[in-house]
């Protein structure tokens, strides 16, 4: 089970673009391989890295509205916000040191 909390269509506003901090969403659904393969490794940067940058998952399937705004059309997808904008898109899947390298700046 996800230690990474889940936000929708409805919490995003709240969740993602009012937070104080950098937040990470990770977009994907529930039959998408490449997405199952990356869950462990957000869960590790989470457990490691939640006190810099928050990390949050989006089902793509059940919140398609916050999707299409985004322009998402390949999962995984993983959106960076910081101050309510989009600073940075990461689709497919990555490695951890992929992910620590992409993170850096927000994970100073």
């Amino acid at each position: 089970m996800s230690t990474v909390p889940a936000v929708t269509d409805a919490t995003f506003e709240t969740e993602v673009l009012q937070s104080d901090k950098p937040v990470l969403v990770d977009i994907w659904a529930t039959w998408c391989a490449p997405c199952r393969r990356t869950e462990p490794i957000i869960e590790e940067l989470a457990a490691e890295h939640g006190d810099k940058l928050k990390f949050v998952k989006l089902d793509a399937d059940a919140n398609t509205q916050t999707v299409m705004k985004y322009g998402v059309v390949s999962i995984p997808t993983f959106n960076l916000y910081r101050d309510g904008e989009l600073v940075k898109t990461l689709v497919g899947a990555h490695t951890k040191k992929q992910f620590l390298d992409e993170l850096a700046e927000q994970l100073r």
